[in-house]
């Protein structure tokens, strides 16, 4: 069973869009619902509204591959926010929904791609965190429909593409 463990969104990019200069220092904050809208992002996100069609309204990461990055570098303590993903579950392989179109809590989504960990996970999380996290980086996705999602059961239907809502690109 999926379970959505933390909920993040934030302001500011601290990272993205960021080569060649020092980060921001934008807070990442826990939330215990979000809302999600179709096409747009979260609101209050730093991706609202960011570009039509953009395949990264939502990201998703999987708790079960941050207690291995943590078991892999025991001496750094940090909790899943240091990823800067916005929503934390357990209880499924994410790079399934890759081309896949799912409901979670009533809400539509559209797996697009793995979100790629980049260079600024070795900053953020430890010399080595790149690396470690390649093919594993969790979930972009972006929102077919409106809806709120909050923390506890996911309560996750997958659906054929042919089942997948119109109007955004894939």
């Amino acid at each position: 069973m999926m379970i959505i463990r933390q909920i993040f969104i934030s302001p500011g990019h601290n990272y993205f869009g960021h080569h060649g200069r020092a980060p921001d220092d934008f807070a990442l904050l826990e939330q215990e619902r979000i809302e999600c809208v179709a096409g747009r992002g979260i609101r209050g996100d730093r991706f609202f509204d960011y570009r039509e069609n953009y395949r990264g309204q939502i990201t998703f990461f999987a708790q079960e591959i941050f207690d291995g990055l943590c078991a892999a570098f025991p001496n750094v303590i940090k909790s899943p926010a240091i990823l800067r993903r916005n929503v934390i579950v357990s209880g499924i392989e994410l790079n399934e929904l890759i081309g896949q179109t799912f409901d979670l809590q009533g809400v539509s989504f559209r797996g697009m791609c793995e979100c790629k960990p980049c260079y600024w996970m070795d900053e953020a999380f430890s010399p080595g965190a790149e690396a470690w996290l390649k093919g594993n980086g969790g979930l972009r996705a972006q929102i077919l429909t409106d809806g709120w999602l909050e923390a506890g059961d996911a309560r996750l239907v997958r659906r054929s593409g042919a089942d997948a809502p119109v109007g955004l690109e894939a």
